[in-house]
């Protein structure tokens, strides 16, 4: 099984992430955007793009890793990565699904005000992560939300999230 947390850049995919993987037994953190670091350091570079998700070959090639990583090793990956293309989703998502992976997908969501301010209360302000709040806007209301499990974030802690998703894990597990 994976467990995908989505949301936008800052929201806490990656401290919730952690969390989860310690409170699911048999679990581990995999981070897709280790794919996109792979393929960027290809030299000479690939096409120029301002998002590896972009190529081509990282949906396949995050679909591929963790089919072959839970082969390998069973259990539950945790998989903390922003995916706010739909069409990127449906590659992903499809893909898993045709290796009868099933997927739990929840949104980590906050407040647009909540989120700025987190992103500018980080000691180096991040402008990647400013620009995409607007896009993380336009898909949440347009499909992201529909897709996933949200939670909502605004109010807190990633303790409090990564518990309720574990127990949402665990209980449809039973």
């Amino acid at each position: 099984m994976i467990v995908w947390l989505n949301g936008t850049h800052g929201v806490g995919k990656t401290t919730t992430s952690a969390l989860v993987q310690q409170l699911i037994p048999d679990s581990r953190v995999f981070d897709a955007e280790k794919v996109g670091e792979t393929l960027m350091d290809i030299s000479p570079g690939l096409p120029a793009t301002d998002n590896f998700q972009h190529w081509p070959p990282w949906r396949p090639l995050v679909v591929e890793t963790a089919r072959r990583v839970l082969d390998y090793t069973g259990g539950i990956l945790v998989m903390p990565m922003t995916v706010l293309v739909e069409q990127y989703w449906r590659e992903i998502s499809t893909g898993l699904a045709h290796h009868d992976i099933p997927v739990r997908h929840f949104v980590l969501h906050a407040d647009q005000d909540v989120i700025r301010g987190r992103i500018l209360g980080e000691h180096a302000v991040s402008p990647f992560r400013l620009g995409h709040l607007e896009p993380y806007a336009e898909a949440a209301r347009t499909w992201l939300h529909n897709a996933a499990e949200v939670v909502d974030t605004t109010h807190l802690t990633p303790a409090q999230a990564s518990r309720q998703i574990a127990a949402a894990v665990k209980e449809c597990r039973k």
